[in-house]
């Protein structure tokens, strides 16, 4: 059995925002999602409190696919894609974490946690 991987995620919102897709997905814009991506998150949240593990799996897929809708609404709209996002994470979790990706050292948590902070600090120094 294949599974289904990310584009393939990615095409079914496609699919279903296109003109044969439905009608509903289609009328969604990115400030139609904030209620949903709200309500996946909060089920996100209470199946971790309840340890429901099986659930879990269950809503991030939900979660996943809203953060999905939500990039291919903004590619309709011409503002960036899922590769954009996908790239966007990527840099700022290697450019935040120098102890894994870079020279700097972090043996504790505790550690690790400050350098993320100063890390991120300086990136937001930089955007100014």
């Amino acid at each position: 059995m294949n599974k289904r991987n990310f584009k393939d995620l990615c095409q079914l919102a496609e699919k279903l925002r296109s003109d044969t897709g439905c009608p509903w997905d289609r009328k969604q814009t990115i400030e139609s999602m904030c209620e949903h991506l709200e309500e996946e998150s909060q089920e996100v949240v209470d199946a971790i409190k309840g340890k429901d593990h099986r659930n879990l799996q269950e809503e991030l897929g939900d979660l996943l696919f809203q953060i999905i809708m939500i990039a291919q609404i903004a590619k309709e709209d011409g503002l960036f894609d899922i590769s954009d996002v996908n790239e966007d994470i990527a840099e700022k979790i290697v450019s935040r974490h120098t102890w894994v990706f870079g020279d700097d050292k972090a043996s504790t948590p505790e550690e690790a946690l400050a350098m993320w902070k100063k890390n991120k600090e300086i990136e937001k120094n930089k955007k100014q």
